[in-house]
C-alpha cells in the first residue's frame, strides 16, 4: 500500500503472556503507525491470535506494556469502554446476533453503548452496509446471509464504534474461496482508505498485496518483519523461509 503513514498509534513493548508455566508471548515488541496495514503471519499456535486479543485487552498480558493512541492496555484501573472506542475486532467467528437484522446488528453498539441518537446511528449504518455491497440486505437475518455475507456485516459493526484500529482475526479461515473473495475486498478497500489495521491471516497473496509490514511469529516470538517485497523475496531466517516454502 502507498499513502502517507502518521504517528505511531499502537505501541507494543516487550509485552509477555503467560498461561502457568506456558509462555505464549515471548518479549513482542512492534509499533503501527497511522494509516498502516500490519500482517501478523506464522504457523498455528505461534501467539498470533493472543496477541491481537491483547491489544483489545480481552487477554491481559503478564508484563510489558502495550499502548493504543495514548491509552495504556495493561493498565490496572484501564477504561475498558474508552480502548473498545478506539480498538475495533473482527473475528473468526461472526458473532452477530441471529434474531436482529443485518441493519440492527451494525446500529446496537452506537445505541446502547455510545447512547447515539438513532437517526443518525441508522443513517450512518446503511452507508456502513453500503460500504462493504451490503445495502440491499439491511433488512435481512443472519441465518439467511451466507458466511461472508455475515462476516462483512461483522465489519460494518465493528468499524460503527468509528474505531482508530482494526483488528482482523483470520476472519477468511471459515470460508469458502468465493465468499472469501467479497471480505478480503471490503478490508482491502479499508485499508486503502488509511485505516490502521493489524489482520492476523493464512492468505499470504492478500497479505503480501495489503500489508505495509509483515510480522512473521513462532513460538510466541517475533522471528522476523520487514516490508512484504522484501518480506516474501529475501527472507533471512531460516525459520521464515521454511514456513514461506510451505504456504507459497
Amino acid at each position: 500500500m502507498t499513502h502517507e503513514l502518521g504517528e505511531p498509534v499502537v505501541v507494543i513493548d516487550r509485552i509477555e503472556k503467560r498461561f502457568g508455566a506456558l509462555v505464549v508471548l515471548k518479549d513482542i515488541s512492534l509499533t503501527v503507525r497511522r494509516g498502516e496495514c500490519v500482517c501478523i503471519i506464522g504457523p498455528s499456535g505461534s501467539g498470533k491470535s493472543t496477541l491481537l486479543r491483547a491489544i483489545n485487552a480481552l487477554v491481559p498480558v503478564s508484563k510489558g506494556s502495550i499502548k493504543v493512541d495514548g491509552i495504556e492496555v495493561n493498565d490496572p484501573d484501564l477504561d475498558k469502554l474508552a480502548l473498545r472506542r478506539k480498538v475495533g475486532i473482527v473475528f473468526q467467528q461472526y458473532n452477530l446476533f441471529p434474531h436482529r437484522t443485518a441493519l440492527e446488528n451494525v446500529m446496537m453498539a452506537p445505541l446502547h453503548v455510545l447512547k447515539q441518537q438513532k437517526a443518525d446511528v441508522e443513517e450512518r449504518a446503511k452507508r456502513l452496509l453500503a460500504k462493504v455491497r451490503l445495502s440491499e440486505k439491511q433488512d435481512t437475518y443472519p441465518g439467511e446471509l451466507s458466511g461472508g455475507q455475515q462476516q462483512r456485516v461483522a465489519i460494518a459493526r465493528s468499524l460503527a464504534m468509528s474505531p482508530t484500529v482494526m483488528l482482523f482475526d483470520e476472519v477468511t479461515a471459515a470460508l469458502d474461496p468465493e465468499t472469501k473473495k467479497e471480505v478480503l475486498f471490503a478490508i482491502r478497500e479499508l485499508a486503502a482508505e488509511g485505516m490502521t489495521c493489524i489482520l492476523v491471516t493464512h492468505e499470504m497473496g492478500f497479505a503480501a498485496e495489503v500489508a505495509d509490514h509483515i510480522y512473521f511469529t513462532d513460538g510466541g516470538m517475533i522471528v522476523e518483519h520487514g516490508p512484504p517485497g522484501e518480506f516474501f523475496k529475501n527472507a533471512r531466517h531460516e525459520r521464515t523461509r521454511a514456513f514461506l516454502d510451505q504456504v507459497l
